[in-house]
């Protein structure tokens, strides 16, 4: 089964950085869509997982990444410190303060599509063996139509 995220409504809009980009190192932001393909067993109703509890199972995932800047953790450029409710970043000669509320901080190297799409394939993947008799599970993260990331895992 297939859902389709720009259809679907699994969408989000993030901030984000690539540390020694020429172009993508400053802020930039793009609105996202989440796919979703599922290889399982069918159930007795004949169907491998009810969309809506997958759709579901994405829009919580979503909802932590939307309209936040998504900081990546385990990059080595970007030193993250938070003080008083704000995260400061020190990224090379640059600096930023953002209100806490207002970053996900993503323990991940950095903020790629292909880094997002692990990331929520990560956090939907024991979720997800909760809706029915999964075989394999592939995340699609992307930043624009026709271009994105893909990645899969047998569950």
């Amino acid at each position: 089964m297939e859902i389709d995220g720009w259809s679907a409504g699994l969408k989000f809009s993030a901030c984000h950085f690539l540390p020694g980009h020429e172009r993508c190192g400053r802020l930039h932001g793009h609105t996202y869509a989440v796919h979703v393909k599922l290889e399982g067993e069918k159930n007795e109703m004949g169907y491998i997982a009810d969309f809506y509890d997958i759709k579901n199972i994405m829009k919580g995932i979503i909802e932590e990444l939307d309209h936040r800047v998504l900081i990546p953790m385990r990059h080595k450029k970007v030193k993250v410190r938070k003080e008083k409710g704000s995260v400061r970043l020190t990224v090379g000669s640059k600096e930023y303060q953002f209100p806490e509320e207002d970053v996900a901080l993503l323990d991940i190297p950095a903020v790629t599509a292909e880094q997002l799409a692990e990331y929520i394939l990560d956090r939907a993947t024991p979720l997800m063996s909760k809706v029915g008799m999964l075989n394999e599970l592939s995340v699609g993260l992307f930043e624009g139509v026709g271009q994105g990331a893909w990645i899969s895992r047998r569950i």
